[in-house]
């Protein structure tokens, strides 16, 4: 049984993500009518930990299929075990025979993400995190079609499984390339935008619960500022954690010039972008208000 949408929003904020009324909405419709859900927004928004949080709030078991360029349909549906095939062939001859068509059974079937999440037995639905679809290309997104629409995955040599317990599907894409009009089609479709600075501090806060206010405040203020630059990779909400985290472990209260300024690999990720990022934290340390921008 699905959760109400008050339910899961309050799920998932004991998971310790926190959503703003689209993404609830969103996360809840995939879970309630069982329809895949596409997630885009630039990189560290919180696509991939919204997965995790949902599997976390349903209380079910999480799959994730990472994507990458020259993604193979074996190492997302299934595959043989070949060492184990070679074997019995040769316990087999070993014995005085061998029947080819015995290695085409269960035992040999290695399930990867995609069956898995369409054998598994319940009695909650999996959630399964197809990550980073746009890493892909789009022979393997026309593999996905089958699985999308009708929640199943053939197998040639033993026919069709179909989901009894069909898995709440989860695709993230950081807008690399676009994808195919028809992977589109079957999936509800959500932007996660930059959170408001009031919420980035709130998330940061649970994260990092022993960073202290006057630092999370600054540190979510001064990267929210920073998304007006000129950058290759403006920080997102997964580097401010990962920069409070870093200033609460050398035991910093306050954002102050030099510890700042060393820490800076936390969330500048290229030599131009911790050029630009240190000269705008070199005028601005001084004078670290609320960000005119609210939310980038």
């Amino acid at each position: 049984m699905s959760l109400t949408l008050t339910e899961l929003t309050q799920r998932l904020d004991e998971a310790d993500y926190l959503v703003d009324e689209g993404l609830s909405m969103a996360l809840f419709l995939a879970q309630a009518v069982g329809q895949p859900l596409l997630l885009e927004g630039e990189p560290g928004v919180g696509k991939t930990a919204a997965a995790i949080a949902l599997a976390h709030a349903l209380d079910t078991t999480f799959l994730r299929l990472q994507c990458y360029e020259g993604i193979t349909a074996s190492e997302a549906l299934y595959e043989w075990n070949y060492p184990h095939q070679l074997l019995s062939i040769r316990t087999a001859e070993a014995d005085g025979g061998a029947d080819e068509s015995d290695l085409f059974t269960e035992k040999f079937l290695l399930n990867r993400p995609l069956l898995q999440a369409v054998r598994h037995s319940g009695p909650r639905p999996a959630v399964l995190l197809i990550d980073e679809i746009d890493r892909s290309d789009d022979e393997f997104e026309a593999l996905l079609f089958e699985f999308l629409a009708e929640g199943s995955v053939t197998v040639p040599e033993l026919g069709t499984f179909k989901a009894e317990v069909p898995p709440v599907v989860i695709l993230t894409s950081n807008r690399s390339r676009e994808l195919h009009d028809a992977l589109k089609r079957r999936c509800y479709y959500h932007w996660i935008e930059y959170p408001s600075v009031e919420r980035s501090a709130a998330i940061v806060r649970r994260n990092v619960p022993g960073g202290t206010d006057e630092l999370v405040k600054a540190a979510t203020n001064f990267i929210a500022r920073t998304r007006s630059l000129d950058l290759d990779k403006p920080p997102g909400l997964a580097e401010a954690i990962d920069w409070v985290s870093a200033l609460h472990a050398l035991g910093i209260s306050e954002l102050e010039r030099e510890t700042a300024l060393s820490t800076l690999g936390a969330i500048a990720k290229s030599p131009d972008d911790l050029s630009t990022i240190t000269t705008e934290l070199a005028n601005e340390i001084g004078s670290m208000g609320p960000a005119s921008e609210g939310a980038a």
